[in-house]
């Protein structure tokens, strides 16, 4: 499930991922050595989407990646050299970076993880199963492709490996459970990463937004039908009350609400920085957040986020 190969022909590369037809398939032209390569997850839409699209116009050699067949052809279909990741799949990630690797000539100079969604929902609702299908793609998948591009950087004597988080992995929501500790885990092994990188010229970076214009909600709600009986919970009250109407009713943009391009610009700079930071915080509430987290007492920081 989700390989994908390399046709070679003396002036091409042509991107040939399994269930895409071959009539389809993308044709790409080696671009010029000079040119700096990325590798970024989840472009089907949203901040992997439009970071593709901002770092190509940047002059970088994009790999984008999706999960769905439907995507990567869309993908292809606008320039892209597209292939399919799956991060819950450990052949999706071998064949990806293989992909990737044989059209570079084995280098690859940054890895943006980013593809990842939420199960929403009261933390007792949440199965065993439903955090571990949470877990494999959040944070299993994107450990799994960095331990993989790691020695191809440690190869070539650098890399950038920048992870997107949220500010959900500073602070926690109610409602949230399952993507809250997903994020969190996630910046504790990143911040375990980048100690450990320490000693060579691999940077290691998280991007942490706060509500970004997208179709996570959508997502989320697909997610919420499968995992959560909402109805036979003891807060089945507050559910109808209040989730079930953020998720399937249009409310407009959060407060706060930046487009996918304010990630992209902090991608960038993360990117281009000759000493980048540890984190890139986009959005107010991720920057208020962070404040509150170091400055508010425990209770009057729960008073606030209990508030939604």
């Amino acid at each position: 499930m989700g390989q994908a190969f390399l046709l070679r022909c003396p002036k091409t590369l042509r991107l040939a991922p399994r269930g895409i037809p071959r009539h389809i398939i993308k044709t790409m032209t080696t671009p010029a050595a000079a040119h700096r390569s990325i590798l970024i997850t989840g472009c089907s839409t949203g901040i992997g989407y439009d970071a593709a699209q901002g770092l190509r116009a940047r002059g970088w050699r994009v790999f984008t990646a999706a999960r769905n067949p439907e995507d990567v052809t869309r993908l292809a279909a606008e320039g892209f050299e597209a292939l399919q990741l799956d991060y819950a799949d450990s052949h999706s990630i071998r064949a990806a970076v293989e992909t990737v690797t044989r059209a570079t000539g084995g280098k690859l100079d940054a890895l943006f993880n980013n593809g990842a969604f939420a199960i929403p929902g009261a933390a007792e609702d949440l199965s065993r199963d439903a955090l571990r299908h949470i877990f494999e793609t959040n944070l299993f998948g994107w450990h799994e492709l960095t331990c993989d591009v790691l020695p191809i950087m440690r190869a070539q004597g650098h890399g950038r490996i920048i992870n997107c988080s949220s500010v959900l992995g500073l602070v926690a929501a109610p409602w949230r459970g399952a993507y809250n500790s997903t994020k969190f885990a996630l910046e504790g092994l990143t911040d375990t990463l980048r100690l450990e990188m320490r000693d060579t010229s691999i940077e290691v970076i998280l991007i942490e937004p706060g509500p970004i214009t997208s179709e996570f909600r959508k997502n989320a709600a697909k997610q919420f039908e499968r995992w959560v009986d909402w109805k036979s919970s003891a807060r089945a009250a507050q559910y109808e009350g209040a989730l079930i109407n953020r998720l399937y009713r249009d409310t407009g943009p959060d407060t706060f609400e930046l487009p996918a391009n304010a990630v992209t610009a902090k991608l960038a700079r993360a990117l281009d920085a000759k000493r980048p930071r540890a984190r890139y915080y986009v959005t107010t509430p991720t920057y208020l957040m962070a404040t509150l987290k170091r400055l508010a007492p425990t209770r009057a920081l729960d008073w606030l986020l209990a508030k939604g």
